[in-house]
This record gives C-alpha cells, structure tokens and sequence, in this order.
C-alpha cells in the first residue's frame, strides 16, 4: 500500500530521494493563457460560456445575489454554524496577534525613516469546490484579510449543479457569517482572471488567494505581476516524524486524514523504529478499508508522492523533514517539543499526540494555508502580513541631509551615477527650490 525508503547508514541527500507529487504547471499554462484572454476581452460573457462548458451550468449572471448569501446561513445546520463560529473565533484570536504596528527610527538629529503597514486595496478570495468543499477555507481567507485592514473582499467558488448553478450552500454560509455579500459562482482559471482583469459585475483585485486545483494554480503563476498571489499551492501533503513511542493508530490516522483530500495528496512516515513503521503499515490496511473514501485514499498512499522512510534516529530524521520541507509536519517522539523547536522547514508543526493536523485544518486557530512542494524552505503560510505591504517613509532636514551628503555623493560617484549625487549637491549649494542652505 505504501513504499518504503532506507535511508539508515546513508549519506544521501534526503532531497534526491524523498517522494514528491510530480505537478506540472507549466503543461496547463497554455491551455490557461486561452481562457484568461477570453475573460480578459469578453467579460462575463466569456465567464458564462466557459462555466457551461466546464461546469456544466448556464448561468444568467456569475454574481450570486447576497439575499441567497443570507438564506445559506439562515438554512445551514445548527451545528455546522456553530462549529464555524468557534473556527472563526479562534482564528481571530491567533491572527489578531499578528497585526503589525508602524515603527519610526530616529537615524540621526532630523532625520527619520518610518515604516507604514498598509493593507492590500481588494482581494479576490478562491475558496475550491471540487472532490470537497472547503468552508473553513473561507475562514482561514477572510479573517486575516480582515484583520489586515482590506477595505474590498470578493470570494470566488466553483458552481455546483445540485444547487442551481450556486457555489456550495456551506460556502455561501461561511462567507455571511463573515459579513462578506460579494460572492461569485465561478471556478478554475476563469475565477483568477475575473479577478485579474475583472469582469461583469467583478471590479479588478490587487491580489489573489486561496489553495486551487492545477488550472487555478498555472492562472496564478500567468497573472502574476498584475497581481499579488499568496503561492502556488500543490497537492497537500503530511509528514510524521515519530519514533517508538508514538502510537501506530495515531500516525496512520493522520496520514489517512490527508491522503483523504486528493490521491495526488503527499503522506510521508520518517521513523527510527522499523517496528512503528511495521505496526503504521498494519494500521493503514485496516483504516483505509474502513475509510468512506478508501479509493483515492488507497491511490494517494500507493502514489510515488507516499511513503516510509526509515532513518537512523531522531536527529537524522530532522534533517530529514527539514529537507523536505513539508506543508504540515507532526513530531510524535519523545519530548516532542524539544523536538519541534528544531524544526526549521515547515508549513505548520504539529507537536506531540494530541495536535492532529485535522486540528489546524478546522479549530487550532492557526491558518491551513500553507507552502507545500517544498516551498517552506522559504515561504510562510497565509497570514495578517500576505495582506499588509511595508512603506518606507523618510524625512530628511536639511541639516541632516548636510551631514551625509557627502556619503551620497561618494557612493554616487562610485556607481557612476553622477546625477544622483547632483541632485544632492544641488540642495548644498544654493540650487533652485526648497531647502537651500
């Protein structure tokens, strides 16, 4: 069900032979360029005409009507609201936290630098409706974005037939709880490119969020520079790093929990005890014919993206996770958090028995947008700062710019820039305009 990979006694670097999802993005681009222009040139036209082919729904308008945004929360499950209640709350909690605060550095006697915090003007939010629909990824989008202080949010999710050409009812549901009434029922490439070059009722966007299939992806990577995008997401993936004190129910539990997602999703055991990885074996055949959605399961777990890999102790295993970078990595070892604190690639870490991943897809107050393909090498998941841009303001008196001018101009002279160290001199010796000396 599962491969195995021996690293013990090896000297191999970890990153030539650890499994990865093979997604090709640049395959798709071309097929993404054509329906981009198509919006980009004919608006919610082209939107309509690509949702019928794609989705199979005839659409008279892609804007859904926010007294239907309404009616979603107003019919949806007690329960469900009041589970995505307590997600919203917590996920305040921890992103309200985050909210930076402008800093002014007094250089020297008159002269300053401030940095501004700004938030991005619109945000178009893609909220994925494929295999599974992801209410909660509204939550994780919407909060941050909100916190950051963006004045204009769109959310865009794909129309599903059942419910009339509607995006999912629970999405339409999460987006009220969060006072947002500007949704879209569009999917895939066309979302991004509505956003990008707006279309219909949907005004442009500055930037782009939000986990999407490959078509949403390569839309992303094609627009961007004329817009900001969080990251390219790939499939989901899970790493365990555990020894022989973690539980073998556990471990499979959770690799199980994502392999759920997609079977291109990425479920990786690095362990020091054969014995644990013998017993997680076991316990994946048993689990994954139990499981509800045991066929993609099975698939992801059997894919070249899965597997075991065998190291030949905790620290060989840290080297090990931190060169793969995962998108969610659980340290079930002994003294996990010393353990995690290590941990210097990685998405999210989950530390010890009793912190799932399935924790911080939902509740744990942390955001379940995360890097994966090995991108937490040098990417962070969604936050309050993916939406807040840095501006540096500097204010100079003509004193203190006397005092370094001569560093300018030195420093002008030396790249060959003469201009700019003339537009210095100028200030110094009595050129036009303000602050002569």
């Amino acid at each position: 069900m599962i491969s195995r990979i021996d690293l013990r006694g090896s000297d191999r670097d970890p990153r030539d032979v650890l499994p990865r999802a093979d997604t090709d993005v640049e395959s798709a681009l071309e097929t993404v360029r054509t329906i981009c222009e198509d919006v980009r040139h004919r608006g919610e036209a082209a939107l309509i005409e690509i949702t019928e082919r794609l989705d199979g729904v005839r659409l008279d308008s892609v804007r859904v009507p926010p007294g239907e945004i309404a009616a979603a929360l107003d019919a949806l499950d007690p329960q469900v609201r009041a589970a995505l209640e307590e997600s919203i709350r917590r996920v305040r909690l921890v992103h309200a936290d985050q909210r930076r605060t402008d800093t002014t550095t007094r250089v020297v006697p008159g002269g300053t630098v401030t940095e501004r915090w700004v938030p991005v003007g619109r945000v178009g939010l893609y909220a994925p409706g494929g295999r599974a629909v992801y209410p909660s990824s509204v939550v994780m989008n919407v909060v941050p974005a909100q916190i950051a202080g963006v004045e204009s949010l769109a959310v865009a999710s794909p129309p599903q037939p059942e419910f009339g050409g509607r995006p999912h009812p629970a999405i339409l549901a999460a987006c009220a709880l969060l006072g947002v009434d500007e949704v879209y029922a569009v999917g895939g490439a066309q979302a991004v490119a509505m956003f990008g070059y707006g279309a219909g009722p949907c005004r442009p966007v500055d930037m782009v969020t939000g986990p999407g299939n490959l078509w949403v992806t390569a839309a992303k990577r094609l627009l961007k520079g004329r817009i900001g995008i969080d990251a390219e997401a790939g499939p989901t993936e899970i790493a365990v790093l555990a020894d022989a004190t973690a539980d073998p129910v556990h471990v499979a539990a959770d690799l199980v929990s994502q392999a759920e997602h997609d079977p291109m999703a990425a479920a990786v055991l690095v362990t020091d005890s054969e014995e644990l990885a013998d017993a997680v074996e076991r316990e994946l055949a048993a689990q994954v014919a139990a499981a509800k959605h045991s066929g993609r399961i099975a698939e992801a777990l059997a894919g070249p993206q899965s597997g075991v890999v065998l190291v030949d102790g905790v620290d060989h295993g840290l080297e090990v996770v931190n060169a793969y970078a995962a998108e969610h990595l659980e340290v079930m070892t002994a003294d996990a958090a010393a353990v995690a604190a290590r941990v210097r690639n990685a998405g999210a870490v989950f530390v010890g028995a009793h912190s799932p991943v399935s924790l911080g897809d939902y509740a744990a107050g942390s955001n379940h947008v995360l890097p994966t393909g090995g991108c937490a090498c040098f990417s962070s998941g969604l936050s309050v700062q993916t939406f807040l841009r840095g501006i540096h303001v500097v204010e100079y008196s003509a004193q203190a710019l006397a005092e370094v001018a001569g560093t300018v101009m030195t420093l002008a002279e030396a790249e060959d820039l003469p201009a700019h160290g003339a537009a210095v001199r100028v200030r110094l010796t009595g050129g036009a305009g303000e602050g002569r000396s």
